[in-house]
């Protein structure tokens, strides 16, 4: 480079640091200034033989990153000073004591975080994109700034990447819509949000994207003149309340307009509501409420709205702190327009995100206040452990989802991820509430645990001290907390009944002359082709290993000199025999969606999945359901981009499954033999009740009772004890 390009650049570097400090959104005092100035000293040497892929000197990139800190995410110089450093420790060959030396404990923390998250080896063969994202939340328990600066790095990466190999590109762009979009939007940064979204959409459907540009751009001043039409109606009616306000239009996102093309199948101009209307008023915290609806009256008057489109977020706020009213109406010409009304500070939080919320909320906000949110992402990592492709989509659910709000006896309000059941409701009152749930009432009524909860219900749980999940639990709950608690919990059931089924099997064994010690337990698994000796107690405790099997057991161990010789005969086809009958009795079956639904499908090839395998369907266009196990390579691909597709997969364990079998009795009728009957099947454990039915006709009695049971050997033993009780004649299966 020229004498003369190297002073433009740094005249340049120069401008853009005294900018950096203008416009940032806290005030910065002396302090701080400092703090900056020496952060940007650092980078600026850290960084002086590097360049970009355009071109340009590197330092830019630090520079353009604290501006998105400063301004749009408005955080404070901590965060700033960090920003500036974000990749010296990763890039250059100062150190991570350096910056504690410099710039003391909090920054060095933030910036260690920021450079583990960059360094995320890419030999791993799970979801790297997953991983990653994993690895990121993770490191929010040093500090939530580690975050908010690596979406302004990824937002700056992505406003300028055309330089960079088209491939490269699009990974790039698909893994900011899976993590960085939805994530963006949970904190409550929706600028940030739409536009990670829009140059998402840029770079992984150019085509779409130009596309739906240019027909906005041709559309840009009639959107306008719209704009002017509608005001012009209500600013008189405005006025005369001596309301201070401004009238703007905010055309839709270009993503949510292709969402909305594809969700309803229609093209770009049948897309009815392309841009809101936001009316933004000036007001003190006393009268906001007040005037908000004052506002909606007046825009109500002159034009209808849609009753079923109104959305009150000013009484009840959403969990990212976003509050507004939105009403849609029919416009001028005969158009739906969304009409967002919101106050300066409410508009500042929607564009800010927490940093807004919290200057409001402790006038100078420094750094407390972003707890709140901090707390609540860490319910999310405390059930962090399976493999990181589920955390993802359990997180991303919960994150991301829209809310519903419902209301407990006392009238008190709760918000829950949409699609939310009473189950979810329990568990997100407390822990304890969910493991003892028996039922609910939803608005009075009794309704299934598998309901959907919708906004504005009021849901009672009903608890019982003998109640305790069980595995259809998993089926009805959708939030990552109770489904954590549930799995939690049923393992915990099978180890009791486990711990049971031992001392039962050392009851049997006594009988039969053997004493159960570690090589027993051992010849008995492998004995019963299972892999634990967790499973052998399991399997006795529910009688599926049953008396008559034992009793084999001990006559083939009895006759160990016959046995030795037929074991060497066998030896060679055991170990396939073992694997083949473990899969076709105890993972015979794959079964689809919520409700389990036995489907036609294919084995991918990408990852040939095997029985046991974690794994899920994709709905492919001419080959039907094809099965992917969760960590296969295009997994991460599949959900991101055809999320639609997708359906939930799981392998049954024959053992655990339920049957559903139907008893017939006949017999005299007595007094108080239906108790005697239901009291025979509540005793005995293991068998549920799902119908009964009895009549009486001349002093004979007959009755058939649905029964769901584990296996036959259960449901033998129940028929002998009904055969037993005074008064029954037959009983049988039907």
């Amino acid at each position: 480079m020229t004498v003369l390009e190297v002073e433009k650049e740094n005249k340049q570097i120069a401008r853009q640091y005294k900018e950096l400090l203008r416009i940032s959104y806290q005030t910065l005092t002396d302090e701080d200034k400092k703090l900056i100035r020496l952060a940007f000293d650092t980078a600026v040497d850290a960084h002086k033989d590097q360049r970009r892929k355009s071109g340009e000197a590197y330092i830019f990139h630090p520079i353009a990153v604290a501006k998105i800190v400063a301004q749009q995410i408005g955080l404070d110089a901590t965060a700033i000073a960090a920003a500036l450093l974000h990749d010296v420790v990763e890039d250059t060959s100062y150190t991570l004591e350096d910056m504690e030396r410099l710039f003391g404990e909090t920054v060095a923390r933030i910036v260690d975080g920021l450079t583990k998250i960059s360094q995320m080896t890419s030999e791993q063969d799970i979801s790297l994109q997953a991983e990653n994202f994993r690895k990121m939340l993770l490191t929010l328990n040093d500090d939530v700034r580690v975050i908010l600066i690596k979406i302004a790095d990824r937002l700056h990466n992505m406003q300028t990447m055309d330089s960079m190999a088209a491939h490269k590109q699009v990974k790039i762009a698909s893994e900011t819509l899976y993590i960085y979009a939805p994530l963006a939007h949970r904190i409550g940064l929706y600028n940030i949000k739409t536009e990670l979204e829009d140059l998402g959409l840029k770079y992984t459907e150019p085509n779409v994207y130009n596309d739906i540009l240019s027909k906005m751009e041709e559309t840009k001043e009639d959107q306008e003149a719209y704009i002017e039409s509608f005001s012009n109606v209500i600013k008189e009616s405005l006025d005369v309340e001596g309301l201070n306000y401004s009238i703007k239009g905010r055309p839709k996102s270009i993503f949510s307009i292709r969402r909305k093309m594809k969700a309803q199948n229609v093209s770009f101009d049948e897309v009815y509501d392309k841009f809101a209307i936001r009316i933004i008023y000036k007001s003190d915290r006393d009268n906001e409420k007040f005037l908000a609806w004052k506002i909606y009256s007046i825009v109500t008057d002159h034009f209808r709205p849609n009753p079923t489109r109104l959305r009150d977020w000013i009484s009840s706020p959403k969990t990212t702190g976003y509050e507004a009213l939105h009403i849609t109406v029919i416009g001028p010409k005969g158009r739906w327009v969304e009409v967002q009304i919101r106050s300066e500070r409410m508009h500042e939080i929607a564009e800010k995100g927490y940093a807004a919320h919290f200057k409001y909320k402790h006038g100078e906000q420094k750094e407390q206040g972003i707890e709140i949110w901090l707390n609540r992402l860490q319910e999310a990592l405390e059930n962090a452990d399976g493999n990181a492709v589920d955390f993802v989509e359990e997180f991303k659910l919960n994150l991301y989802s829209q809310e519903i709000f419902v209301f407990t006896p006392k009238g008190e309000l709760k918000s829950l991820p949409k699609g939310a059941t009473p189950l979810d409701f329990a568990f997100s009152i407390h822990t304890e509430i969910g493991l003892k749930t028996r039922g609910a009432k939803v608005n009075g009524k009794l309704v299934p645990l598998s309901r959907e909860l919708k906004s504005g219900d009021q849901v009672e749980i009903i608890t019982s001290e003998s109640s305790k999940p069980n595995a259809n639990w998993l089926d009805y709950a959708t939030s990552a907390r109770a489904r954590a608690k549930i799995k939690s919990s049923l393992k915990d059931e099978k180890k009791e009944i486990a711990e049971e089924g031992k001392e039962i099997l050392r009851r049997k064994l006594k009988q039969l002359k053997i004493t159960l010690n570690e090589s027993v337990v051992n010849d008995l698994v492998v004995y019963f082709k299972l892999k634990t000796s967790l499973d052998l107690f399991y399997r006795v405790g529910i009688s599926t290993i049953d008396n008559q099997m034992l009793k084999d057991f001990a006559s083939s161990r009895n006759n160990t000199f016959i046995n030795f010789f037929k074991n060497k005969m066998r030896k060679p086809a055991a170990q396939e025999e073992i694997n083949r009958e473990e899969i076709t009795t105890n993972y015979d079956q794959l079964v689809f969606g919520k409700e389990e639904e036995k489907l036609d499908y294919k084995f991918s090839n990408c990852c040939n999945p095997i029985p046991g395998d974690d794994v899920f369907g994709f709905i492919t266009v001419n080959e039907g359901i094809k099965v992917h196990k969760k960590n296969c390579p295009n997994a991460i691909t599949l959900q991101s981009n055809y999320a639609y597709r997708i359906i939930s997969a799981k392998w049954i364990d024959s053992t655990q499954q339920e049957f559903t079998a139907i008893i017939k009795l006949d017999g005299i009728d007595n007094l108080g033999l239906v108790s005697n009957v239901t009291k025979v099947i509540s005793n005995n454990m293991h068998v549920n009740m799902k119908n009964i039915n009895f009549e009486t006709e001349g002093g004979v009695f007959s009755g058939k009772i649905t029964v769901e049971v584990k296996n036959k050997t259960i449901l033998k033993k129940l028929l002998e004890n009904l055969k037993k009780i005074n008064g029954i004649d037959k009983v049988r299966r039907i």
